[in-house]
């Protein structure tokens, strides 16, 4: 079964401040890489793409069944997607964040 995968607003929000957060510390590092931020961002891509075939397969977050969340490794860490199974087609990313931030749920 192959599902559409999609960003909520939020979600979307979360990508650029990811992106400019990861950004803006490579161009105030004496050893800066400035392409960090978009090996990031196609690394929350790379990994939001195993969503598309298996979003059961994520654990689960809550009490819902279809409340879960996707690990994407990068780096020392990575980033987590809080997500949700809409239906038999649709998966709704409704949160990104890097997997130190202590906001997320």
């Amino acid at each position: 079964m192959q599902y559409t995968v999609e960003f909520s607003a939020a979600a979307a929000e979360d990508l650029q401040e990811l992106f400019d957060f990861v950004l803006q510390r490579e161009l105030d590092s004496a050893a800066g890489d400035l392409d960090t931020a978009a090996r990031a961002l196609q690394a929350i891509k790379s990994g939001v793409r195993f969503l598309e075939s298996s979003p059961f397969a994520c654990r689960k977050v809550g009490s819902s069944p279809f409340h879960r969340e996707l690990i994407i490794p990068f780096g020392s860490s990575g980033y987590v997607a809080l997500f949700e199974i809409v239906d038999d087609r649709t998966v709704i990313i409704g949160a990104v964040r890097h997997q130190r931030e202590d906001d997320y749920h």
